[in-house]
């Protein structure tokens, strides 16, 4: 389930725990505590690498020294790491849509190079996809530039690409959730598009026991004032919930599952004593390729 919406290629900070995640891979919580290609790197090292290098991860985490790690610094320590995925992820990409090295991306060079190909006639222009994505993207390039010349720098640039992390950007995620999810067009998600967007079912057999319970939660929570749809306010409520931190709550799973003198305090023995729900290694099998080194780990 994708609870907020930008360009295919972009992902929250850090997004709700899957309702499936129950199969014992702790893959969630590998990715919440390293971010996804350090999670990637973990699961290609024996466990005593994996050991090693969480213990010196520990370290950095224990911010006052005090050889505890609390709740406050693990949440912390979590939104870093995913803030770090969002500036390397710009970092990435940035030199293919600089094409003429200003060290600043205009609309016209990010156009071209995402669309070039359809726009020259190369392609079929067409395509449903291209046809819609253009214009939006174009309107959320618009709305990240907070210049108003529409050539953006790297902070403009980042917000343009995962604008979920950036308040004046929440409106715009907002609105494409709704694009999104509102198939008959009428500006409101009602409970039916609200499922599919959650659970493809097009032989119209028996609906799994999760999607009725978010049948309940659809009416009983996300429809407020129970008029059978959700307007922009409910579903911003929905995907931008202001009273629940995501990280905290990732915090808070892990301190409770690891915390073994049920202090709410982690010691470093503690970690390492239940050090593959923090990170991975190859006993634990469901990673991919070594990508990247990290020596910085």
């Amino acid at each position: 389930m994708k609870v907020i919406r930008g360009r295919d290629d972009n992902e929250p900070e850090l997004s709700p725990r899957p309702v499936d995640e129950e199969d014992g891979s702790h893959k969630y919580d590998h990715e919440a505590f390293l971010g996804k290609e350090d999670a990637t790197t973990f699961d290609q090292l024996t466990p005593d690498e994996s050991k090693e290098r969480l213990g010196k991860i520990v370290d950095r985490i224990d911010g006052d020294m005090d050889g505890q790690v609390s709740l406050n610094e693990l949440k912390s320590w979590i939104k870093r790491v995913q803030k770090r995925y969002v500036y390397e992820n710009v970092a990435k990409v940035w030199s293919d849509y600089d094409t003429n090295k200003d060290n600043m991306i205009s609309w016209e060079e990010y156009k071209q190079a995402t669309y070039g190909y359809y726009l020259d006639g190369t392609g079929d222009f067409e395509h449903y996809t291209f046809k819609k994505m253009l214009p939006r993207d174009e309107r959320r390039f618009k709305a990240a530039n907070t210049g108003g010349d529409m050539i953006a720098n790297r902070e403009e640039f980042t917000a343009f690409l995962h604008p979920e992390d950036f308040e004046h950007m929440k409106d715009i995620v907002v609105l494409e959730t709704l694009e999104d999810i509102d198939k008959n067009g009428d500006g409101f998600v009602d409970e039916d598009e609200y499922i599919e967007d959650m659970f493809a079912n097009p032989e119209g057999g028996i609906e799994p026991d999760w999607v009725k319970t978010e049948r309940d939660q659809f009416s009983d929570f996300r429809d407020m004032n129970k008029d059978g749809k959700m307007d922009m306010e409910e579903i911003r409520r929905w995907i931008l919930p202001q009273d629940y931190d995501h990280a905290l709550s990732e915090a808070r799973h892990l301190v409770y599952e690891s915390d073994l003198n049920k202090d709410e305090m982690l010691t470093k023995e503690e970690i390492l004593e239940n050090w593959n729900l923090f990170v991975g290694s190859q006993a634990t099998n469901y990673g991919e390729d070594l990508t990247r080194s990290h020596d910085e780990l």
